[in-house]
């Protein structure tokens, strides 16, 4: 028997890994696009339903919405975990329609900062010469990105699906569903232009009353 049909699949892994460089350690190949739920779940309801419940669990737990739409909702939320560093989780939920129900997916991303210094030298005027540059001066404190990352653990949102689940039947409750025709409000349809008023009739002059004609009296014949 060959000694490569001996060897265990791990040092196969191990020797293709060692020709191949840092290639196989990559990021990206660990990606596996699996079946799990870990970023989606489905819940009752309609998208608006569940992204408005989406937005509630988040303001709950102290996150600035950044951007809310009836199918995706956008929050932040900063840490301090030290003086000279800062922390910032973003969450980016889209929710999409999934036959009579709804599903939602989220995604969390961190961004870490550190404080870093940068010296500034001061200008001096030095007559002909313009201004020379001498190194001291003051330093300029500013947060610099140093690493983001997007979170990837279960039991995170785990517990974001099981705090939504919480708020759905509040926002089923908040969120009507859109009108149907039979139902639009009255002062959102267009109001049929009244007619035109009819023309005032126009008064009949009376009939001019015939004059009177003078009689004259004629004496009675004497007997």
């Amino acid at each position: 028997m060959r000694l490569s049909h001996a060897l265990p699949a791990g040092l196969l892994a191990v020797s293709l890994s060692a020709c191949g460089g840092r290639a196989a350690d990559s990021t990206l190949l660990r990606e596996s696009f699996d079946s799990g739920d870990t970023y989606s779940r489905t819940v009752p309801g309609s998208p608006a339903t569940a992204c408005e419940a989406a937005r509630r669990t988040l303001l709950s737990q102290g996150y600035a919405i950044a951007r809310y739409g009836s199918d995706a909702v956008e929050a932040n939320k900063n840490f301090q975990p030290r003086d000279d560093e800062h922390e910032q989780l973003v969450l980016r939920i889209s929710c999409a329609p999934r036959g009579d129900e709804a599903l939602v997916f989220i995604s969390a991303v961190q961004d870490r900062y550190a404080l870093k210094k940068s010296p500034t030298s001061a200008s001096v005027g030095v007559g002909a010469l313009g201004s020379v540059s001498l190194p001291f001066g003051s330093n300029d404190d500013s947060l610099v990105k140093v690493a983001s990352s997007t979170v990837q653990d279960a039991d995170f949102y785990r517990r974001f699906f099981a705090r939504l689940q919480q708020y759905l039947p509040a926002a089923a409750a908040g969120t009507p569903p859109p009108p149907t025709p039979a139902e639009v409000p009255s002062d959102a349809i267009p109001a049929t232009p009244p007619a035109p008023p009819a023309p005032a009739a126009v008064p009949t002059p009376p009939e001019p009353v015939p004059e009177a004609t003078p009689t004259t009296d004629v004496p009675a014949p004497q007997a």
